[in-house]
């Protein structure tokens, strides 16, 4: 007999284990950097709970980066990401971990990659200005998304994966974590 898959609610989890959405964006997965940018998360102790590969239709897409978007940054801009997100296969992941939304903020650096610091992932990886990505009308290939606070993880969650989706599993962190 199969053993039931066992959930664990929001109200079960300690308020200081967080959830929040990372996508690897086109180029990222076109430049092969997948498995080191997951493994960067996993051996910083937080845990992937879900995780797909897809091609982002033009519907999800916009579900993701939302009129907000446009309101703060204009049309264009989002107009510029949407197709970015469409322009490849994307990975996308929920991370659960203490603080989980900070740290993966930390972890991925400043949005615009030339701005971010060392160690990071788009430190490491990624060198584009905004300034060069709006001369050539393009966005900027910044490699990684992740949720910004906890409002947009929980929106973006659910813009990408069904609750049955999401795993709970013990890793050996628990023990240090939990």
């Amino acid at each position: 007999m199969a053993k039931k898959k066992q959930t664990r609610t929001r109200s079960q989890r300690p308020e200081t284990i967080e959830q929040t959405l990372v996508v690897i964006k086109p180029d990222g997965v076109q430049r092969g950097l997948m498995g080191e940018i997951i493994q960067r998360f996993e051996k910083a102790g937080l845990k992937i709970i879900g995780m797909r590969m897809r091609w982002v239709d033009e519907t999800q897409a916009k579900k993701h980066y939302t009129e907000d978007l446009a309101q703060r940054r204009g049309q264009h801009v989002r107009d510029l990401m949407v197709d970015f997100l469409r322009s490849g296969p994307v990975v996308a992941f929920v991370v659960e971990g203490v603080d989980a939304i900070d740290n993966v903020r930390k972890m991925i650096g400043s949005t615009e990659p030339k701005a971010a610091q060392p160690g990071t992932i788009r430190g490491d990886y990624a060198h584009v200005a905004f300034r060069h990505a709006d001369s050539q009308k393009k966005a900027v290939g910044n490699l990684i998304h992740a949720s910004s606070d906890a409002a947009d993880a929980r929106n973006e969650i659910l813009v990408w994966f069904n609750e049955d989706e999401l795993f709970d599993y013990k890793t050996v962190h628990d023990a240090f974590t939990l």
